[in-house]
């Protein structure tokens, strides 16, 4: 089917109590087992993609790669900027058919970032395109999205940064991170609960890469509705990639090592959607 935008997964998982798996692609392998995955568990599905993997690519590539593969699936997917860092990185993204727009001004001043997320949220309006929003920092680092701090979201500010900025989704800082934990995050997990009551749109976890499958439920049943995962992936593709190679130093030919790296991110993918508790749940969307 064509793509479709994140809303009406986000919001039907809002209201049943489960999140949707949203899943960084750094090539057609990744994407093709992202989507493979999906398919298998018959679970509505966002491929997500960096600034950083949009310079190693561009933005039209991957919407042709994500679309055409899409095309020919019966399931939602939508292709969502991750991490967007400028009002132009979010234009072309809309211009080149993405279908989710996140807009990280969590960097900002306050105000500044209502002003940045505002902007973008009025410009996608016309398009019905969903965009979220960032609020509280979130550590670690992923492509060139960098951070030494971990800030946890107010819920007052969370309640006027939806209020004044129109997003349809919110990241928040609950105490995770981008990347490898070095040592297992301080999470104040009880302020989703207290976000959720302040706010109607849907919540988005960031940095779940390494958060234990416990973890991570007990933040989808608190009001998590979106959940992102990126660095486990690359993990079990590199892993994958080398264990190949390593096996056989002869092997010249990207499709033999691909294969299995595409195998082993399809079997991630399908623990976290099992983990979202999405499962099942295309025929929602």
């Amino acid at each position: 089917m064509p793509l479709v935008t994140s809303e009406k997964m986000l919001l039907a998982a809002r209201e049943g109590h489960w999140a949707v798996g949203a899943f960084n692609a750094e090539n057609m392998e990744m994407i093709q087992a992202i989507i493979l995955a999906a398919e298998t568990m018959k679970a509505p599905v966002i491929i997500q993609t960096t600034p950083g993997t949009i310079k190693y690519g561009s933005l039209e590539v991957f919407f042709a790669v994500v679309s055409a593969l899409a095309k020919n699936s019966p399931i939602p997917i939508a292709l969502h900027l991750d991490h967007g860092d400028s009002f132009a990185l979010a234009s072309k993204a809309l211009r080149a058919g993405y279908t989710s727009i996140m807009i990280d001004g969590s960097h900002y001043p306050f105000e500044e970032n209502i002003a940045f997320t505002e902007a973008v949220v009025k410009f996608c309006a016309p398009n019905q395109i969903p965009v979220e929003g960032e609020l509280g920092k979130v550590g670690g680092k992923e492509d060139d999205t960098k951070s030494d701090e971990t800030g946890y979201t107010d819920p007052d500010e969370a309640a006027f940064f939806v209020e004044k900025t129109g997003v349809s989704s919110l990241a928040i800082g609950v105490g995770t991170a981008h990347g490898v934990y070095a040592k297992t995050p301080v999470l104040n997990v009880e302020l989703i609960s207290v976000i959720k009551k302040r706010i109607q749109v849907p919540l988005v976890l960031h940095g779940a890469s390494g958060l234990s499958d416990d973890v991570v439920r007990d933040c989808i049943d608190r009001g998590i509705c979106k959940v992102n995962f990126a660095t486990e992936l690359r993990i079990a593709y590199t892993n994958a990639v080398r264990n190949c190679l390593g096996g056989d130093p002869k092997i010249i030919d990207p499709k033999k090592f691909g294969t299995p790296a595409r195998e082993a991110v399809k079997n991630a993918v399908t623990e976290r959607i099992k983990v979202c508790g999405c499962g099942g749940k295309a025929a929602l969307i």
